[in-house]
């Protein structure tokens, strides 16, 4: 089985699962109109231990986001991502922006890591994260599981699952859910 449609039902799989949990009273999912970036993102009852936000949850923001660079504009959509307060940060969710080559073009929490390769860096416990990131990005879309800091935690270390895809051959962007102390 090629990596693609692996992908592509590992995805459908994750998708299935965590729709079964979102059918309580409240809980809405997000529309099928054109996104926006000011389109609300619903969060749900926790999927990863101690996070507030499903993993469909997080696949449709990323969507969100990728749609909202193809429709605006590369330039646009990085400005965009970059906000601290902008329309891409969203509770414990915010897109970051990375090159093929591991290099970051937006990351709203890290502006000082915008024009860096950081391929070769290392998480809290030495996996090569946005490497790891970067070939799923490089199969289409793909979840990976790393260790950083929380923005929202006074940037303690914690684990987190992240979510990405690709925009085009030469960038692609990714979000994540915290799943609570390293």
């Amino acid at each position: 089985m090629n990596a693609r449609v692996f992908s592509f039902l590992l995805v459908m799989i994750v998708l299935m699962i965590a729709a079964t949990g979102c059918t309580q009273a409240g809980t809405s999912t997000p529309s099928a109109a054109a996104p926006s970036p000011a389109t609300s993102v619903t969060q749900a009852a926790a999927t990863p231990a101690g996070s507030l936000t499903t993993n469909a949850t997080l696949v449709a923001f990323v969507k969100e986001a990728v749609a909202y660079a193809n429709t605006s504009g590369k330039d646009a959509a990085i400005a965009e991502f970059n906000k601290p307060n902008g329309s891409f940060v969203r509770g414990e969710l915010y897109v970051y922006a990375y090159d093929f080559n591991g290099t970051t073009l937006a990351h709203p929490f890290n502006p000082e890591k915008i024009g860096i390769s950081r391929i070769n860096e290392t998480d809290a416990h030495g996996n090569y994260f946005v490497n790891d990131l970067r070939n799923a990005a490089e199969n289409g879309t793909g979840f990976v599981e790393f260790y950083y800091i929380n923005p929202a935690h006074n940037s303690t270390v914690e684990k987190k699952l992240g979510y990405v895809e690709r925009v085009n051959d030469s960038w692609w962007l990714g979000s994540g859910i915290y799943e609570g102390p390293a």
